[in-house]
């Protein structure tokens, strides 16, 4: 693999190609590899959700299959079950349990998952809780012309983001074009409500359970829906320290819609159970009303009139439109970098997101967590960090996982696959997904013992 930059003394393969929009990897106490296929993506293209053993051979071994109703967007495995994350793009999010024999069951439903973002990667806690992410509807709050574009509003016309707790608005309303039934008529649109619904100063919109932009959690065998934290707009990877402690990676404005962001960083967050993380008024941990993230359209102001909490500090803030998703630490000495968190990125989506002025993402990175450091770990050579059909040549395209194996020797990375971003949208292509395998080379294992 010439065309993969690694750090010295590492080698990279690849284990399965040829998989159509694969979003996770897990592995049993036997050290078996499994992987899903998403069943959609972005571009409005569905398959169908897959759950496959990679057998010793490179074959694969199918366990189980879902319904129209992906993404699945991540898996673990916990005590002889699998637990995947349904998106949930058209009858709402699931948590599933899947047991070897392929038998699925339902441990959540009725997810709020119609909208920009769905139900993501869950992780099953030493607490016995499957903890998963919800992301939200919108972008920043407000249903508008960019979610007619996106396909659901048409869909679901009555979606819209739901808050985990009672909230005050300050009734800033959004006008557009009424996309719905006549576009020469202008409707109004204010925070967490339906399409064309007005709000007013002091509205108090109530809270729920399920909620949106949130990390929930329910018991491994079913239960009560707890909310862990909320105030996050796509929490994406879930993964534990040794420690135990959580953390997440949280995918950050796009400058588009009614209310666009612009300059705000993806984020590593550390979870504080009852925190709230800021959306949809701060960014990074910091007011949506900075300069920093000031655009051509108006600026954006808070939508709420009471804040919940004050955000916490970021862990780590990656690049704008980097899509850092899946996430794992490394616990091993023989790998290197103990203790550093490894972190997917699925690469910018431009120019639908905003705009960009290079390739960003299209890598692993790794993150020392106590400084907030972060390194490029692989990444396609060349002049530019571009996904490999963009460039021409070999190498990686999208990553969205990575995990290590039991033994914590070898970091598994899952890459989407094919996806250019067209005038028309995303255009994903079928079967182009890989999984990759990082090692120490045999020279690097013998210099290290």
């Amino acid at each position: 693999m010439n065309d993969i930059a690694l750090p010295p003394g590492y080698k990279i393969e690849s284990l399965v190609s040829g998989l159509t929009f694969p979003t996770g990897i897990t592995f049993d106490n036997d050290g078996n590899v499994y992987v899903i296929e998403a069943g959609y993506s972005y571009g409005e293209l569905w398959t169908v959700p897959r759950l496959l053993q990679v057998e010793s051979n490179g074959q694969l071994k199918e366990i189980a299959r879902g319904e129209k109703n992906g993404p699945w967007t991540g898996i673990d495995y916990h005590d002889g079950n699998f637990f995947i994350a349904e998106g949930g793009q058209l009858e709402g999010g699931k948590i599933l349990k899947i047991s070897k024999e392929g038998k699925i069951s339902v441990l959540a439903d009725n997810l709020p998952s119609f909208g920009d973002h769905h139900t993501n990667s869950p992780v099953v806690g030493d607490d016995g809780y499957v903890y998963f992410g919800q992301g939200v509807a919108t972008n920043s709050g407000i249903v508008g012309e960019d979610n007619f574009r996106y396909g659901w509003l048409k869909r679901h016309p009555e979606f819209h983001d739901i808050p985990c707790k009672d909230i005050t608005l300050n009734g800033q309303n959004f006008e557009t074009k009424n996309f719905l039934t006549d576009q020469k008529e202008k409707v109004r649109t204010g925070a967490y409500s339906p399409y064309g619904t007005s709000t007013v100063a002091n509205q108090v919109i109530k809270g729920k359970v399920p909620c949106s932009g949130a990390v929930m959690r329910v018991p491994v065998n079913g239960g009560t829906l707890e909310v862990v934290a909320w105030g996050l707009r796509n929490p994406f990877g879930l993964t534990f320290s040794e420690s135990g402690k959580l953390f997440v990676t949280e995918n950050s404005y796009d400058t588009r819609g009614s209310r666009p962001g612009f300059g705000t960083g993806d984020v590593l967050w550390s979870i504080e159970p009852g925190t709230w993380y800021g959306w949809p008024d701060f960014a990074e941990g910091r007011p949506m009303q900075s300069k920093d993230f000031e655009t051509n359209k108006n600026d954006p102001q808070f939508l709420l009139a009471v804040h919940p909490g004050t955000p916490p500090k970021p862990v780590a803030i990656f690049g704008v439109h980097s899509s850092a998703n899946g996430l794992d630490f490394s616990r091993s000495n023989s790998f290197g970098h103990k203790g550093e968190v490894f972190v997917a990125q699925f690469g910018d989506m431009a120019p639908e997101v905003g705009r960009i002025y290079g390739p960003v993402g299209f890598k692993v990175v790794r993150v020392n967590i106590e400084t907030g450091v972060i390194n490029d770990f692989v990444v396609n050579k060349g002049r530019v960090n571009a996904p490999a059909s963009q460039s021409g040549s070999g190498g990686i395209e999208r990553p969205i996982d990575v995990k290590f194996d039991p033994a914590g020797t070898s970091l598994y990375i899952v890459d989407f696959g094919v996806m250019p971003i067209t005038k028309e949208g995303p255009s994903p292509k079928k079967e182009t997904g890989v999984i990759w395998k990082v090692e120490k080379n045999e020279i690097s294992k013998v210099t290290n013992k």
